[in-house]
């Protein structure tokens, strides 16, 4: 069974930040900000807003995309670290909330490859046959664990959510392979310690350039392609040197790489469904396409899948 993505959909708060913005309660700027990362605003909920209505606006969307109701979800995966609460879960709220009555639920904790882990983990049931839809979405309300005393940090992420309705496919459509991965030791490089998001950036780089770089080109061999086969890259929106990194490592022409961290920041697991909705609405993703999609995260995590897309 060939499983692909039927419906899509995406949500940010309407608060949007400049970096001006952050240089009148820090000491930063627009152009150091810009130059580092290439983050040029984010989204901020406010406090009436929490992860679970990001995540529901997303999954409205998506199932409207996907023309389909949410009783015939089957099971909800949320990938988060920023849940309402320790249990229960976003999923498991969602479920409710959007009438899935026949649905079962759960959160996927892998940080910003999160995204990549939940839609594996997702397909396995499609393919397996033993589901036929599953709603994954990918949200983060990051600002509630930054520390805005740390300009290190706290220029970089967003909140944001993005989701897919993952469902049977055309043979030789969808999911063509995937690679996902962990390294328990580099976890002190980027965690939530006590109340805030910590992270050593230099390390993280490090990590992130070659990991991104060798996750892509794993999944084109294993799904027995090339380099020139790529039509488009979406890599997790991080930070454009990482991000780069990885289109040179694939000798991609950059109009053939998403890009939509200058709007958006890092938003962890919504970063990859954030950028795939908006390119496809940008028309930039066509039926047909191959895209290759790479996250990484803390823990240390990643994720790659190569898609063809379209049903």
């Amino acid at each position: 069974m060939s499983v692909g993505i039927w419906g899509i959909g995406s949500y940010v708060p309407e608060n949007r930040v400049t970096n001006d913005d952050l240089a009148q309660r820090m000491d930063t700027s627009d152009e150091w900000i810009k130059s580092r990362t290439g983050i040029e605003a984010r989204h901020l909920a406010d406090d009436s807003e929490a992860t679970s209505d990001l995540a529901y606006m997303a999954a409205l969307r998506a199932l409207e995309n996907a023309q389909i109701d949410a009783q015939e979800i089957d099971l909800i995966l949320v990938a988060t670290v920023t849940p309402d609460q320790p249990f229960p879960t976003v999923a498991n709220a969602l479920q409710h909330r959007l009438g899935a009555t026949k649905a079962a639920s759960m959160d996927v904790s892998a940080a910003c490859a999160g995204f990549m882990y939940a839609v594996i983990t997702g397909s396995q049931f499609v393919q397996t046959e033993v589901y036929k839809h599953v709603l994954v979405i990918g949200v983060e309300k990051l600002s509630k664990i930054i520390d805005w005393e740390d300009r290190t940090t706290a220029v970089l992420f967003g909140d944001g959510a993005g989701a897919v309705v993952l469902g049977p496919v055309a043979e030789g459509r969808g999911i063509l392979s995937f690679e996902l991965g962990s390294d328990g030791s580099g976890g002190k490089y980027l965690s939530q310690q006590g109340a805030h998001l910590q992270m050593n950036g230099r390390e993280v780089f490090k990590f992130a350039v070659r990991q991104m770089g060798e996750s892509a080109v794993n999944v084109l061999k294993k799904a027995g392609l090339t380099k020139e086969d790529v039509d488009f890259l979406i890599p997790h929106q991080a930070n454009i040197r990482i991000m780069e990194a990885a289109r040179e490592r694939l000798q991609l022409p950059e109009e053939k790489m998403s890009k939509t961290i200058h709007m958006y920041g890092n938003t962890s697991a919504a970063s990859i469904p954030l950028s795939l909705d908006y390119e496809l609405q940008q028309g930039k993703v066509k039926d047909g396409d191959l895209l290759v999609m790479v996250g990484f995260g803390g823990g240390l995590t990643w994720g790659a899948i190569a898609l063809r897309w379209g049903k």
